[in-house]
C-alpha cells in the first residue's frame, strides 16, 4: 500500500507527507490542526482559499483528466467529483498513512489530484452518490 500511496502523491506530495509524519506531534492537538491549517492555506489559490474559508471546501482540477473535484473538510470519504455542470457524479477517498488532522490530508489529496491524478484515483475507494 505505502508503495501505491507514493505513485499517488508523487514526489512533491511524498516530501509534504514525510514532513508532516516527522513535525506533527499527535492529532488530536490543537496546535497541530492551527499549523496544519495554516500549511494548507499557504498551498491553496486565493480562490480556493476564499471558497474554504466560507463553505469549508475547495475545488481542485485533476492533473491527467481536467476533472474537477471539491475537497471537503474532513479525512474520509471527503472528495467529490463533478461533472461539467457541476453534479456531483461520484466520491472518492484516499488518506496518507499516519495519524494526520484533517488539514494534512486534505493537502495531501490536493497535491494528488493535481500532480497524479490517476495514481491517486487507482488507490481510491469510489462511491456514488444516489441522485
Amino acid at each position: 500500500m505505502s508503495e501505491q500511496i507514493l505513485q499517488a502523491v508523487g514526489s512533491c506530495g511524498l516530501a509534504l507527507l514525510l514532513w508532516a509524519l516527522l513535525v506533527v506531534v499527535p492529532s488530536g492537538c490543537s496546535e497541530t490542526r492551527g499549523r496544519a491549517l495554516t500549511l494548507l492555506k499557504q498551498w491553496l489559490s486565493p480562490e480556493q482559499r476564499a471558497c474554504y474559508e466560507r463553505f469549508r471546501y475547495f475545488d481542485v482540477i485533476g492533473s491527467d483528466t481536467g476533472t474537477r473535484y471539491r475537497v471537503h473538510h474532513g479525512t474520509q470519504t471527503n472528495i467529490e467529483e463533478l461533472s461539467h455542470t457541476g453534479q456531483r457524479v461520484c466520491k472518492w477517498c484516499f488518506v496518507p498513512e499516519g495519524n494526520l488532522v484533517a488539514a494534512d490530508v486534505m493537502l495531501a489529496q490536493k497535491i494528488a489530484l493535481e500532480t497524479n491524478e490517476r495514481g491517486a484515483l487507482s488507490v481510491a475507494h469510489r462511491s456514488f452518490v444516489s441522485m
